[in-house]
C-alpha cells in the first residue's frame, strides 16, 4: 500500500488514509481502498474496521489537481472505482467507524458516512457534501447515502447549498456521533467498535445489511448512467473554469 496504513490488532483492522497533506483522493487510493476493505471484509479473524485520517485532515476530498488532467477513458475508470468503492463500504458487513481526524468536505465526508458510526476531532474543522459549488453533479445514490443519516429534507437543503458545518453543528444534526479531542479518537474509536463487537456476529451483521438494503440497491444500480451524468457535467466549460481556480488557488496556497 503507498496511500494507506493498514494495521491489524485485537481483531480490528485499522485503515489510515496517507497521501500527501490532506489525504486527496486519486485512482491510486481508491483502488488501495478497495482491495483494504475486501480484505477485511473476508478475514474470520478480523471483528470491525476503523477508517482514519491525518491530524488536521480526514480526507479534502477528491484530488482536483491530478483529476483535472485525467483523460476521459481515466475520468470514467475513476469514477466507476469509486461508486464500487463506496458500496465496497456501506456493505461492509462488520461494524466501521470513521475516526473523522480533521477537514472532511466532499469526497471525504462522503467516505465518513459509508460508515455505522462517526467520531470526529473537536477544532476548527469542517465536514459535508459540497459537489454543487464545485460543478460536480451529484448523484442520487450519495444524496440517498446522505439522507440516511440526515433525513431527506435536510439532505436535499444541505446538498443543494454545497452546505459545510463544524464538528459540533454536525453533531447536532447527527452528521457524527460524536465529537471528541483529536488525542481520544482512537480511543474513542476502538471503544465504540467493542461496545457492537460483543453481541452476535451474525445477528449484528445481517441486522445491518437488512437496515441498509435499500440504500445499498441504490448504490449499486444504473452505474453507467450515473457516471455518464457526473461525466457530462465534468467536462462541460463552466465546471472546468471552476475547478481551474479552485486548483489555481490550492496551488497558490501550496507554493
Amino acid at each position: 500500500m503507498n496511500f494507506l496504513k493498514v494495521i491489524k490488532d485485537d481483531h480490528i483492522f485499522h485503515i489510515t488514509l496517507d497521501r500527501g497533506k490532506s489525504n486527496a483522493i486519486d485512482i491510486h487510493m481508491v483502488n488501495e481502498l478497495i482491495a483494504a476493505i475486501q480484505e477485511a471484509e473476508v478475514d474470520p479473524a478480523i471483528e470491525g474496521l476503523i477508517l482514519s485520517g491525518k491530524e488536521g485532515f480526514f480526507s479534502s476530498g477528491l484530488d482536483l489537481i491530478t483529476l483535472y488532467d485525467y483523460n476521459a477513458e481515466e475520468m470514467k475508470e475513476f469514477w466507476s472505482r469509486f461508486m464500487l468503492l463506496l458500496h465496497s463500504l456501506a456493505s461492509f458487513s462488520k461494524p466501521a467507524v470513521s475516526a473523522i481526524t480533521g477537514h472532511s468536505p466532499a469526497g471525504g465526508c462522503v467516505l465518513a458516512i459509508c460508515c455505522d458510526y462517526r467520531i470526529m476531532a473537536e477544532g476548527e474543522y469542517i465536514i459535508g457534501l459540497n459537489e454543487v459549488p464545485v460543478g460536480i453533479v451529484v448523484p442520487d445514490s450519495i444524496f440517498e447515502l446522505y439522507s440516511f443519516w440526515l433525513g431527506k429534507a435536510q439532505a436535499y437543503r444541505f446538498l443543494l447549498e454545497g452546505k459545510l458545518l463544524k464538528p459540533q453543528e454536525a453533531l447536532k444534526v447527527g452528521l457524527v456521533d460524536e465529537v471528541v479531542d483529536f488525542n481520544r479518537i482512537q480511543n474513542a474509536s476502538m471503544r465504540k467498535v467493542k461496545s457492537v463487537t460483543q453481541f452476535e456476529k451474525n445477528a449484528w451483521r445481517l441486522t445491518k445489511l437488512n437496515l441498509r438494503k435499500s440504500l445499498l440497491s441504490t448504490l449499486s444500480e444504473n452505474h453507467d448512467t450515473v457516471i455518464d451524468q457526473v461525466l457530462k457535467q465534468w467536462w462541460s466549460p463552466a465546471t472546468r473554469t471552476v475547478m481551474k481556480t479552485i486548483i489555481a488557488n490550492l496551488t497558490h496556497k501550496k507554493a
